[in-house]
């Protein structure tokens, strides 16, 4: 019997430039579904936060079959912050598919994905989606896509690329920029042409490098991988390279992917991406290997991270009323297992009980704390910092590449913002259609807590993007929040005549009825100093009326702080308190007295 072919293509963009809609496509016109068969959009996104956010968090793998040839396909997420997740699924697939929206051209995520697929010598074909789009412009933006590659030293036989239009909402397609749309049966004959087959003999010593971890309920640990040389036999002893050196251990349930199913199989020939029961031990980046022969390959190496958080147990006086998981053991127990499932996490046990998470970026740890926060965790966090390192003997630090998309009569308030920031503009691009694209050079830092403040000023309608670029020596002080705090200064319920009489002192964040503790922050302060407010003081009872007594009280609806906004809002003294049911910010010390706080005002309202 001849060693079946197989595909191994990874599906690589900017955020939101339509990667899983495109999976969905080749998903329906594989035949995968039946035609009476209720799917969700995005069918591949199946995370909760994937589906309220619209984007892809973690990469997963499916399969097509197509003339005869299995094509495992991997939708990998498209956000800069979850570039770990990239990196080690490149390491399963022979080719890539770019996929670049029509109307915005290449941005700084097309860079980053882009770049590390021609590292490895990938094959590319390239895809323009969007094509309906009315700002659609295919040729500027294929000038765009060689510029890039050329700006990446890609190769010739890179650079000899196939094109294909899309509109991947409809599933169509076609080669070139010119002709009429058609259904995907180009682009799938155009896969099996310029990807090549999955290299690797069945008869060669077993090697699988593992890429992915997942959990199954019934079955615990599921090592994802995919077989390099040789044959995975269900029930089989291997061995396993790890950091630490060489070990063995049983398979259990070997799984192939059969569109969005997992299939039970006896074995696994070489090229296959595979699902592994059974190996509770095994850890990303080991390789299993056959023991007779063993043939370790390299680890997966992935770019340092670059934000850091601390993560600490509730210790506010509403801690632990609705959270299953409160104290500092399982918080770390979580962290742990987290930083064992996700390359891109780095955790540092400090003192106290507290927990130093480090990533990509805010959106990365705030998917992390939304993600634990769910599974019932109670959670104190503080403010996102930069990861600092020392080269020849002085401080460096981690700088951006940040793309703006905005109307020209914001180009003045955002230049001003990020130059305030440390941002040096590199790029001005105005397209001539009311829109204008600036580039910036920026620190890390410098981004903590701009993004609201971003879309503020462009009043919703920027789009910033953002990259990593390196490093580069301290780039000396950068101005943080202008504002104080407003900070209750005692236990009880908030009345709607201290709040009214609140409001001209600043933005509230809670409404009447709220129930507060010392040293919570209830609002924004108009000042640059904190000041301590009460938010329970009711109106006194006289036997006197005065003219307007009996007048109802109107109040501003509440700014409501997210998980994301809280985050980016925080200063170095305050904390984000975290539970299943609540966002709340407060003081690391609680109480007035004893806080020593630059900000703090002198009086109390």
């Amino acid at each position: 019997m001849s060693q079946p072919e197989f595909r191994n293509i990874a599906i690589i963009a900017h955020v939101d430039h339509g990667k899983t809609t495109l999976v969905d496509a080749m998903l329906w016109q594989s035949g995968i579904f039946r035609a009476n068969e209720r799917v969700a959009e995005r069918v591949m996104d199946s995370g909760d936060l994937e589906r309220e956010r619209g984007i892809t968090i973690l990469a997963k793998n499916t399969s097509v079959r197509f003339e005869g040839v299995k094509i495992n396909i991997v939708d990998t997420p498209g956000h800069a912050d979850f570039g770990g997740e990239v990196e080690r699924t490149l390491q399963m697939v022979d080719g890539v598919l770019l996929l670049v929206d029509a109307a915005e051209g290449p941005l700084p995520q097309t860079r980053f994905v882009l770049s590390k697929a021609l590292r490895l010598g990938l094959p590319p074909i390239v895809v323009l989606n969007k094509i309906d789009r009315p700002d659609a412009r295919p040729a500027k933006v294929l000038d765009e896509i060689y510029d890039l590659f050329i700006d990446l030293d890609a190769t010739d036989a890179q650079l000899d690329f196939p094109v294909f239009c899309t509109d991947a909402r409809k599933g169509l397609c076609r080669r070139g920029l010119e002709g009429e749309l058609s259904d995907l049966r180009p682009l799938l004959e155009e896969i099996l042409t310029a990807i090549p087959p999955a290299p690797g003999s069945a008869t060669e010593p077993l090697q699988l490098l593992v890429t992915n971890l997942d959990y199954s309920d019934y079955l615990g640990r599921l090592a994802v991988g995919r077989i390099v040389n040789g044959t995975l036999v269900a029930n089989s002893t291997v061995g396993i390279a790890r950091e630490d050196g060489l070990g063995s251990a049983k398979v259990g349930v070997v799984y192939s992917h059969e569109g969005l199913k997992r299939v039970e199989v006896d074995e696994a020939p070489a090229g296959d991406i595979v699902a592994l029961a059974g190996l509770e031990e095994v850890a990303i980046g080991d390789s299993l290997l056959d023991l007779d022969d063993p043939r370790p390959l390299p680890r997966i190496a992935v770019d340092e991270p670059t934000m850091a958080m601390v993560f600490s147990a509730n210790t506010s006086p509403f801690g632990g009323r609705n959270g299953s998981y409160v104290t500092a053991r399982q918080i770390r127990a979580r962290l742990e297992k987290e930083a064992l499932y996700n390359v891109a996490i780095r955790l540092e046990i400090l003192a106290n009980d507290a927990f130093k998470v480090m990533g990509r970026g805010e959106l990365q740890l705030a998917i992390l704390i939304e993600t634990i926060r769910r599974e019932g965790y109670e959670l104190s966090v503080s403010k996102p910092e930069i990861v600092t390192r020392t080269i020849d003997g002085a401080k460096h630090e981690p700088m951006e590449i940040v793309q703006v998309d905005c109307p020209e009569e914001f180009v003045g308030v955002v230049t001003q913002k990020l130059g305030g920031r440390k941002g040096k503009m590199s790029e001005m691009h105005n397209p001539g259609h009311g829109r204008v694209r600036l580039a910036f050079r920026i620190p890390s830092r410098g981004l903590i807590g701009f993004r609201s403040e971003f879309l503020t000023d462009t009043r919703g309608t920027g789009i910033l993007n953002h990259l990593f670029d390196g490093w580069a020596e301290w780039q000396g002080p950068i101005p943080g929040r202008a504002t104080g705090a407003l900070v209750a200064d005692r236990a009880g319920r908030a009345t709607t005549y201290a709040l009214y009489h609140l409001e001209p002192r600043g933005t509230l964040f809670i409404g009447p009825g709220t129930e507060v503790y010392e040293g919570m922050i209830v609002g924004e302060s108009t000042r640059d100093a904190d000041l301590d407010v009460n938010v329970t003081r009711e109106k006194k009872l006289t036997n006197m009326r005065a003219a307007g007594a009996d007048d109802a009280l109107r109040l501003a609806p509440p700014r409501q702080l997210t998980l994301d906004l809280a985050l980016e809002w925080i200063d170095a003294d305050e904390l984000v308190e975290v539970t299943p049911s609540a966002i709340r910010v407060r003081k690391r010390v609680l109480a007035g007295n004893q806080r020593s706080n630059k900000r703090k005002g002198a009086g109390a309202a």
